[in-house]
């Protein structure tokens, strides 16, 4: 799956693409405003959220037990909710354990907290791979996961979501609950990198 950087769409996608196209060329959708619904699935209704439940739950013990035992509700407490994210489950990053989010069937995807789901996520090989060969995935993303390490890897559906709850980098001691959650990727929420500390360069893609 050495390709998850590029775009592969599907007949369905291309489909989309086309009358998308149709829409603008007969004046019928305002493609200004087409790029503003893209961009706030992308940043507002997106991966800022996620980062922000990841980020409280490092500074505050108790949300994250409540986060992990009842993911739905803690994040609907930051007022992150709504279609495509009714029911959420966390799954928490630890020294020993490394968990690695996929939809096998199709592509489901927690909208409210990651935004709209990458091209690679829906794509076939990582469907696939990331079942037969997740430490080999990994790679590709340029995570390095220890033999000492377990995989394991979640199936998200249409009823139950997941999202992963990544380690806190070293080096971020004093940081407040913004600075954390600018250090926190969509890909850390996924599951397949890890959060870099500042020291390290900060937010990725």
């Amino acid at each position: 799956m050495a390709d998850h950087g590029h775009e592969h769409l599907s007949e369905t996608e291309l489909r989309v693409r086309a009358l998308e196209s149709l829409l603008v060329e007969k004046g019928l959708v305002d493609p200004a405003t087409l790029d503003a619904l893209i961009q706030t699935y992308e940043t507002r209704i997106g991966p800022r959220n996620g980062a922000r439940v990841v980020a409280r739950a490092w500074l505050e013990p108790d949300y994250r037990d409540w986060l992990l035992s009842d993911a739905s509700a803690a994040i609907a407490d930051m007022g992150y909710a709504g279609r495509q994210g009714e029911s959420m489950y966390v799954v928490e990053n630890t020294p020993v354990v490394h968990n690695l989010v996929v939809c096998t069937l199709c592509s489901c995807y927690p909208w409210p907290v990651l935004g709209l789901p990458p091209v690679w996520y829906k794509s076939a090989p990582y469907r696939s791979r990331a079942v037969i060969d997740p430490r080999g995935v990994l790679r590709e993303f340029g995570t390095a996961v220890g033999d000492e390490v377990e995989v394991r890897v979640w199936d998200s559906t249409a009823e139950l979501r997941h999202l992963v709850l990544p380690e806190r980098p070293g080096g971020t001691a004093g940081m407040d609950l913004e600075s954390l959650a600018g250090l926190v990727t969509r890909n850390a929420m996924i599951g397949v990198e890890k959060v870099a500390g500042p020291r390290e360069g900060g937010r990725g893609a």
